[in-house]
């Protein structure tokens, strides 16, 4: 296995992202009333890359931690995610008609029913941190739900979403620009790490932990810095949502606010954060490397 994770690393990430969908597509059940069920596998399944499920699973597999309620967290986020996605792009919000290469979920289903899907989504992402029987302590249980539940509101994704309503059309400095993803995007990816770490069941030697949180907080604002790039560099087709929204939209990104080539080594200087972060984590039972291979996999998204 190479330093990177290749090739034993997209080995890995292909058996693992199998897994996520199987699990996913058991889990969204196309049950629910009135076809709610339908609009929620639409909003989850068949699209999407998946990082946040990586990072748990991989953080997880670091720490040798309890691979049922791994599993559990690496869904439970990505509902999170997917949720918040379905409300972000409203009319209401950022009024987007493309994501994960298809019509919106509103434009799909109508505003009422998408609403309703995010809302139910983010339920079920609770529900499965919280299954019955002995698989997950319910120590275990109460953690998980704790850190995602923290993630998902005002100190994390709701709040970020109501600084970037609030600018749009303003130019920020640096500082506010950090903090609004930091919420809005990063948190999320920071606390997938954070899920995966906890599955751990025990405390974490103080080093280690601390490098995977630094890992986690550069991992999270690079991927939003590379966003922003893609809105600008890369064609609607590849990104899977409308190429161009944010600069047409007046909201303030780093690339508004650094230019593109800033943007660019803004993105490389946080990557480098994150892996040498992850020197202070190198005695983890399960190894760093899916981590290390994740946050370079990530980054390669803009050469």
């Amino acid at each position: 296995m190479n330093a990177d994770g290749a090739p034993g690393f997209e080995h890995w990430q292909d058996e693992r992202l199998a897994q996520v969908e199987r699990a996913l597509s058991d889990w969204v059940r196309a049950d629910a009333p009135a076809g709610l069920g339908q609009a929620m596998r639409y909003a989850v399944l068949d699209g999407g890359k998946r990082l946040r499920p990586l990072l748990v699973l991989a953080a997880a597999e670091a720490v040798r931690g309890n691979p049922q309620a791994a599993l559990r967290a690496a869904c439970a986020v990505e509902l999170i995610h997917a949720y918040s996605l379905v409300h972000d792009d409203l009319p209401c919000m950022d009024n987007d008609v493309l994501r994960r290469g298809k019509p919106t979920a509103h434009v799909q289903f109508g505003q009422a029913q998408a609403l309703l899907a995010g809302d139910a989504l983010q339920a079920l992402a609770f529900e499965l941190l919280t299954p019955d029987g002995a698989d997950v302590p319910p120590a275990m249980q109460a953690m998980l739900c704790r850190l995602l539940a923290r993630a998902a509101g005002a100190d994390g994704m709701a709040g970020g979403q109501a600084i970037d309503l609030q600018n749009v059309g303003r130019q920020l400095d640096e500082a506010v620009l950090r903090d609004m993803h930091q919420r809005k995007t990063g948190v999320l990816l920071r606390t997938s790490v954070l899920l995966g770490a906890a599955c751990a069941g025990r405390p974490l030697p103080q080093a280690s932990s601390q490098a995977l949180r630094r890992y986690g907080a550069a991992v999270g604002l690079a991927f939003q810095v590379v966003d922003d790039i893609l809105d600008v560099t890369a064609e609607s087709a590849q990104l899977g949502k409308t190429a161009g929204k944010d600069a047409a939209s007046g909201k303030p990104t780093y690339v508004s606010l650094l230019g593109l080539e800033g943007a660019r080594a803004h993105a490389d200087a946080l990557l480098a954060q994150a892996l040498a972060a992850l020197d202070g984590a190198t005695g983890l039972p399960g190894g760093i490397w899916r981590l290390d291979a994740l946050a370079r996999q990530m980054a390669r998204r803009v050469c």
